[in-house]
């Protein structure tokens, strides 16, 4: 089972972060990705389920079970399907109706009373007509807890469904209607403290599973809910989607149509203290609608082809609460709507000539048109902020040429130069002054990649390769604006140019009988070349020295960009026949590295993650011919304290700590 924040364990320079501990998951491949905890922008790492594009990550929670395989591709996208990218895609694709009978079910306890339950069938309906029905629960899980009150935290409370309905008309036609459904009441993890600014207001010294947080009965009343409330998501999405495809002869024409609905409200206690300083609850409706046409070539012609269409709309209202009475002596609701339609034209080419040379060229037109609407912000008892709406157009090409050769079988080389596009995004949050809601421009990526893919020896050692090197153009980050006299807020803004460049290598090897060995490893550095931004470590030192805020830019021209340098992560398995070779066990260890992580540019001390080395074991028994299996399994073994994200609000800079170790078991059945 791989969670959307699980993804990366499966490719090199891949970070997926949750945002405070939340259903919000951020994606970076390669260096590119946006901290967007507001989702007002089109992220730069696109993902994809079932073909279907989601603009908004969020959607994609709690929808990655009765999975059939993950693909993750880096660079510049959007010539053959979808929405152009700057960063790349992440393709989940699940199981599709059987023609014959399947079903099937797992069961999954471990630590903390943590309890996932996966139940599928599949099969004919009629001559014509195959259906699929599958499901996920999952509760417990909760590792946290508070010192104070030993108040019990984060306990998953979710259950989850998707079906699936196929019918073949005749043999040149295949129509899929696919409906699924989420309903998250899940707990969500505090952060902890590592910097407060504000000496009336001391750091509480926490352990490794121990949290701070705390509601007031005033906000609880402000935002309609029980002052029993723990910090904890109620979200409901649902969506459903039609793919139809046509055999024409000398091409297939295919259709997605697709309508995605979510439903969030989140309660965060963000300074993860108990005083009133960060306390966050917020409402978001929202609803997208996309429709795709794509006409693809044969794939045994010499020239293959792929000509479409892409549209897609986002209708948006938010509303955010925070309770910062121990700091600003009040409490904020800023709320708002948003506006978005998206047009793109695409057409993507693959030339194929003797000796193995393919020729691959791209081009993609995109057309984004997005407003921020009606936005105010209301100080509980004291005044209202009205703010003017804010807009953007843009327009833009993007696209790819390169070159494969493949001179035999066991071997490939390639070269490609990509160009990839992003629109201009919005800041929405905690809104004081109109400033804070320029929009910013599109960014834009041209990368240069070379790589081989060889089996170097066939079915013992497979090595894959690749070096990229991207020249960044007005690249969006979430970065710092300070109000005057209230301190500093969130804000996006463009990085005139920054450069990334790197090397992945991917390996599978067999060297010897019952030994299995995957590992991905990867290397990269971001610098920024032109960026002058307010100095967040240096301005909240001043506000701690003399009280009072006052803004201090530095260059960051020539600093690394902070991402985490080096990466990998890998497993090995030994396979091991027993028992009159009726049965198979096969034990065996998975690791993860992450380095260093800076949360701010140039940032230091509380400002960086550490690096940390993740170890996990299992052992799996099953019949060499039988349809169940059961496993005991171990995760975070050596129970190391690590830390996978951090922000600041108001006058408190805080990290989440990973999950400590889990040991639990799984039994299967599969029909």
């Amino acid at each position: 089972m791989v969670s959307n924040v699980g993804l990366q364990s499966l490719a090199s320079n891949v970070t997926t972060q949750s945002m405070l501990g939340t259903a919000t998951v951020n994606y970076y491949i390669r260096g590119v990705g946006l901290q967007d905890y507001t989702q007002n922008n089109t992220s730069p790492v696109m993902m994809y389920m079932d073909d279907v594009a989601f603009p908004l990550s969020t959607m994609t929670s709690g929808m990655l079970f009765d999975t059939a395989s993950v693909d993750i591709v880096p660079g510049p996208v959007g010539t053959a399907h979808g929405l152009a990218d700057t960063g790349g895609e992440i393709h989940i694709h699940t199981a599709d109706p059987t023609k014959v009978w399947h079903y099937g079910a797992r069961q999954d306890i471990a630590s903390y009373a943590r309890s996932i339950t996966d139940v599928y069938v599949s099969g004919p309906l009629a001559r014509n007509v195959q259906f699929r029905l599958a499901g996920q629960t999952m509760h417990g899980g909760g590792w946290q807890y508070d010192p104070q009150n030993h108040t019990h935290l984060g306990d998953a409370n979710e259950g989850a469904l998707r079906g699936k309905l196929a019918w073949q008309p005749d043999n040149r036609t295949d129509i899929m209607l696919t409906g699924h459904w989420m309903r998250d009441l899940s707990q969500v993890v505090v952060g902890q403290p590592v910097l407060n600014l504000d000496p009336s207001l001391p750091t509480p010294v926490l352990g490794s599973r121990q949290a701070n947080w705390d509601l007031s009965p005033q906000f609880a009343h402000l935002v309609g809910r029980s002052a029993t409330m723990k910090p904890s998501e109620n979200n409901m999405l649902w969506g459903v989607d039609i793919k139809a495809s046509r055999d024409l002869g000398f091409a297939t024409l295919k259709s997605i149509s697709a309508y995605e609905a979510e439903r969030e409200s989140e309660y965060t206690d963000q300074d993860g203290t108990v005083y009133r300083g960060g306390d966050m609850y917020r409402n978001i409706q929202a609803n997208v609608f996309s429709q795709e046409l794509r006409m693809e070539s044969e794939k045994q012609s010499p020239i293959e082809w792929v000509v479409g269409l892409y549209y897609n709309r986002v209708r948006m209202k938010q509303s955010f609460y925070y309770d910062f009475t121990d700091y600003r002596r009040f409490m904020v609701n800023t709320h708002y709507g948003q506006n978005q339609q998206a047009f793109s034209q695409f057409a993507d080419l693959t030339y194929k000539l003797p000796h193995g040379v393919r020729l691959l060229g791209g081009i993609n037109h995109e057309s984004d048109d997005r407003q921020l609407l009606n936005l105010e912000t209301v100080h509980i008892n004291s005044e209202r902020l009205s703010f003017y709406n804010e807009g953007g157009n843009y327009n833009q090409f993007s696209g790819h040429l390169g070159v494969q050769w493949q001179p035999i079988q066991q071997f490939q080389v390639y070269f490609k130069v990509s160009k990839g596009y992003k629109p201009g995004s919005f800041t929405a949050n905690d809104t004081a002054v109109q400033a804070q809601l320029r929009p910013t421009k599109p960014e834009s990526v041209l990368a240069f990649e070379v790589g081989e893919k060889a089996d170097v020896v066939p079915n013992k050692i497979r090595l894959n390769a690749a070096a990229f090197y991207y020249s960044y153009h007005n690249q969006q980050i979430l970065s710092d604006y300070l109000v005057p006299n209230y301190g500093p807020e969130g804000m996006f803004v463009n990085i005139p140019h920054s450069e990334i460049w790197g090397v992945e290598f991917s390996a599978e090897i067999h060297p010897l009988p019952h030994v299995y060995v995957h590992e991905n490893l990867g290397y990269q550095r971001m610098k920024f070349t032109q960026f002058q931004a307010l100095d967040l470590s240096a301005t909240n030192a001043l506000y701690k020295q003399s009280g009072a805020w006052s803004a201090v830019f530095s260059s960051y021209n020539g600093v690394d960009g902070g991402m985490p340098k080096l990466t990998l992560n890998g497993d090995a398995e030994y396979r091991q026949p027993v028992l009159s070779q009726k049965y198979q066990i096969s034990p065996g260890i998975d690791w993860m590295y992450r380095d260093s992580q800076a949360l701010q540019p140039g940032g230091l001390g509380p400002y960086r993650l550490p690096p940390y080395f993740l170890l996990g074991a299992h052992l799996t028994l099953k019949p060499m011919h039988g349809p169940w299996y059961i496993s005991v399994y171990a995760s975070n073994l050596v129970n190391r304290r690590y830390y996978v994200t951090g922000q600041e609000t108001t006058t408190t800079f805080f990290w989440v700590q990973g999950p400590p170790r889990f040991v639990g078991g799984r039994l299967g059945i599969n029909f």
